[in-house]
């Protein structure tokens, strides 16, 4: 059974640690790999360069949004589904386990399942912006 007094808070909770998550991963890739560095490893993987600017352009909004409460569920989805692309394209590979070379896919898998669940949940308390037909 769901704590409905409670319940709001932990999606907040959940809505704000991934949309932290995000920005450290942006981070990442702008202050650590460089954006030059990281449209250079989307061509190591055969992926146009524009889909780098738009990863990055993705996690650092979404992120945003999320943190703030801007239609949480709905910006889930897409950065679910880019979890999911990197499963694809890059951890899966590597085998399970994160402490893998190149890093496994458990993590990203956690990710994409965590923001699936954020959307099913909706916005949590004290979103700025909450979805449209969905309590906070």
């Amino acid at each position: 059974m769901t704590r409905s007094s409670t319940a709001p808070y932990g999606v907040t909770l959940l809505r704000v640690s991934l949309g932290i998550l995000f920005l450290a991963h942006v981070g990442l890739k702008i202050f650590v790999f460089t954006i030059p560095g990281f449209v250079g490893y989307f061509a190591s993987l055969h992926l146009p360069a524009v889909m780098a600017y738009g990863t990055i352009a993705l996690e650092a909004f979404g992120g945003l949004a999320l943190i703030l409460g801007v239609y949480a569920p709905w910006v889930a989805i897409p950065l679910a589904l880019e979890m999911l692309g990197t499963i694809v394209m890059v951890h899966g590979a590597n085998g399970w386990l994160f402490t893998n070379k190149g890093g496994g896919w458990e993590y990203p898998a956690f990710w994409a399942v965590t923001l699936v669940v954020l959307s099913l949940l909706g916005d949590g308390a004290f979103a700025l912006r909450p979805s449209v037909g969905r309590q906070a």
